[in-house]
């Protein structure tokens, strides 16, 4: 026996159309919606795994990428250590949450084994002395890397940010710069994206030059580039 569970935020008629759809072309699907979170899911594995049932999880998480499949993986070997005879869940790898819930994807991900992950060999986290406590720094630069943004180059001028502030001596230091990638910052048209932390300052970079500006002023000089910023109409 094999139980197929569709995973991801499925509440609603999208969600009710998938499982039937799908159903109707397999036996053993259910769908766990795990939009306000996931104790309904580890309820669910529990159960299948305390039967040794033989378990494929389908991940329609919309927001899905190589992290979250590797803790949703990690999360389910941990719970195959509470049933050690049972046998390893798989779970698709597929990023189909971000197609809209295709049913012909989904089918195609359930009949291909290439398109399915087990849950053995997941490392636990990696962990260093040095990452116990934030680096040192004076300023926190969020670059926006949310899709609008890495359209308009957000990319490119990531690598340039970070050239610069190894270059004038200001990256993780106490003079410098701690920088984080971030998702969707908003207002996407106005874009990429940099802010500025502690002061608030939110800038619109097209440009190398114009990284290399705020990098010079701002960071190094301590004046903000009037003529960049997004937040000052």
């Amino acid at each position: 026996m094999k139980a197929i569970l569709l995973v991801g935020p499925l509440a609603g008629a999208q969600g009710e159309r998938l499982l039937r759809e799908v159903s109707a072309r397999l036996a053993g699907v259910e769908c766990i919606d795990t939009g306000e979170g996931f104790d309904s899911l580890w309820g669910r594995v529990r159960e299948l795994l305390a039967e040794s049932i033989e378990l494929l999880l389908v991940d329609l998480e919309p927001t899905a990428d190589g992290a979250y499949l590797e803790w949703l993986r990690a999360e389910l070997a941990a719970l195959c250590g509470e049933h050690p005879q049972a046998p390893l869940p798989k779970v698709t790898a597929s990023a189909l949450g971000r197609r809209g819930l295709d049913v012909a994807a989904v089918l195609t991900a359930i009949d291909d084994p290439a398109q399915q992950l087990d849950c053995q060999g997941v490392g636990a986290v990696p962990s260093q002395p040095d990452w116990s406590a934030p680096p040192p720094h004076r300023y926190h630069l969020f670059l926006c890397t949310g899709p609008r943004c890495v359209r308009r180059g957000a990319l490119p001028l990531w690598k340039t940010l970070r050239r610069e502030l190894i270059r004038l001596d200001l990256y993780e230091n106490a003079e410098g710069a701690l920088l984080t990638r971030t998702g969707c910052q908003f207002p996407c048209n106005r874009g990429p994206l940099l802010t500025v932390y502690p002061e608030r300052v939110w800038y619109g970079l097209r440009s190398d030059e114009q990284v290399c500006r705020v990098v010079a002023e701002h960071l190094r000089d301590g004046v903000p580039v009037a003529e960049l910023r997004v937040d000052e109409l």
